[in-house]
């Protein structure tokens, strides 16, 4: 190939391209149908260089006009090859509106010698995105309402079996998002859909940016699994008195965790049971189980506490739902916001964050909870944040802020309310 060949490809600033031109087509392999409107450029570099160096490079190009460097890509076809990019920012009525990127094969440069350095810190950052550890929040305010609920009746805790809670529970939630990311790309979910954003939606997009292959997903997950099971088995041990319920709901765990995306039940795509069950496994699940192992009984009075967080998380896979709901629908992912469609699924949203905020305040007069639990009202402003959002857009980049904000809005409510009932003994 003539080094003379010159791709030109322009992007929004979500990465997705937006034009493609015949020198991009020979130099990539991909044709314009497979490219506009369906990848991102992220497809053309090795993930661990999209992780460490292409947002850098992208802060270059908006401050100083332009960027320019040696750099490594990637054909369709997998094989690798050195490239000089030049990355400009595009405009429009003088508003940034994108990138464009202009490359030219280097074909007597060393591989090797054009690859970015990969640093200790971006192989750390790699396995975050694989795994979607930071989305572990959603866990640790469910076990740690548990485990307040259990101080505030008790007076006590044992934190040596607090510790080993939190960890079985956050190493199946692991397990539970990388097995969700495999079956989400054998059913072509993932391909289909172009509207994500990262890093609220649509998967971490591991095996897209060939940071890990399906395999390896599938062996990682179940890595997960078998870790969990191992800190399951040695809480039973611990706390034999409670045995049968920490197998029991430990096993209703893993279940939901795995068939949330893998058939034959798919629970994600049953028109609204796959909401019920994570907001079951993220909250009256979460807090029962970890006050079985606490307490060494099985009270079910534990799973109210549970309801608040539940309910909080399910509203982050709510409005995560909606940036995906056409490559959702095409693949016949049918969750709740797909199936009811955006005006419908955004008053189901503000439902929700009203139902927790009603079930503070029902567990307050209902004496579960003391007044102290009123404090996670405080956090009524994020929701309000995110409900204007949400109402103000159906443009499905435009949602990144109401995404966030709606997982600041569980992880602080959630642990105004865990704090709020932890202080009952202690006033």
């Amino acid at each position: 190939m003539a080094n003379t060949v010159k791709s030109v490809i322009t992007c929004d600033l979500d990465g997705k391209i937006e034009t493609f031109n015949e020198g991009a087509h020979q130099i990539f392999g991909y044709t314009e149908e497979e490219a506009i409107g369906k990848l991102r450029v992220s497809a053309f570099s090795p993930g661990e260089v999209v992780l460490g160096h292409v947002g850098t490079w992208l802060k270059t190009a908006v401050e100083e006009g332009r960027f320019e460097g040696e750099t490594v890509f990637v054909r369709k076809d997998g094989t690798r090859f050195p490239a000089r990019i030049r990355i400009t920012p595009t405009f429009r009525e003088g508003k940034q509106i994108g990138y464009c990127g202009v490359t030219v094969p280097l074909e007597d440069a060393a591989l090797e010698r054009a690859a970015p350095e990969i640093g200790f810190g971006t192989k750390v950052f790699k396995w975050l995105v694989v795994t979607r550890a930071p989305f572990l929040s959603a866990t640790a305010v469910g076990v740690l309402t548990g485990a307040a609920a259990v101080f505030a009746l008790t007076g006590g805790l044992p934190w040596g079996l607090f510790g080993l809670t939190l960890l079985g529970t956050m190493l199946l939630h692991l397990f539970a998002n990388t097995a969700n990311d495999y079956f989400d790309w054998k059913s072509g979910t993932d391909q289909a859909n172009t509207d994500y954003i990262v890093p609220f939606t649509g998967g971490s997009r591991s095996i897209e940016l060939g940071l890990i292959t399906p395999p390896g997903l599938l062996r990682l997950s179940i890595a997960f699994l078998v870790a969990s099971v191992a800190v399951g088995a040695l809480l039973i041990v611990l706390q034999p008195a409670a045995a049968a319920g920490i197998a029991t709901v430990g096993l209703i765990g893993a279940a939901i965790a795995f068939f949330y995306t893998a058939p034959p039940l798919r629970l994600a795509a049953r028109k609204g049971l796959g909401e019920v069950v994570l907001g079951l496994a993220f909250g009256p699940l979460l807090t029962l189980g970890t006050a079985t192992v606490l307490t060494g009984e099985l009270s079910w009075v534990y799973a109210l506490y549970g309801l608040v967080p539940g309910l909080l998380t399910t509203a982050i896979l709510w409005i995560n739902e909606f940036p995906d709901i056409e490559g959702d629908r095409a693949t016949g992912k049918l969750n709740l916001v797909a199936t009811l469609g955006w005006e419908s699924a955004r008053a189901g949203y503000v439902v929700l964050l009203g139902a927790a905020a009603a079930t503070v305040v029902g567990l307050v007069v209902a004496g579960l909870a003391p007044i102290w639990a009123l404090a996670a009202l405080l956090a009524t402003p994020i929701a309000v944040k995110a409900g204007r959002i949400l109402y103000s857009t159906r443009a499905p980049a435009a949602l990144r802020p109401a995404c966030a904000a709606t997982i600041q809005l569980q992880f602080v409510a959630g642990m105004l309310f865990a704090i709020g009932v932890a202080l009952t003994p202690l006033i």
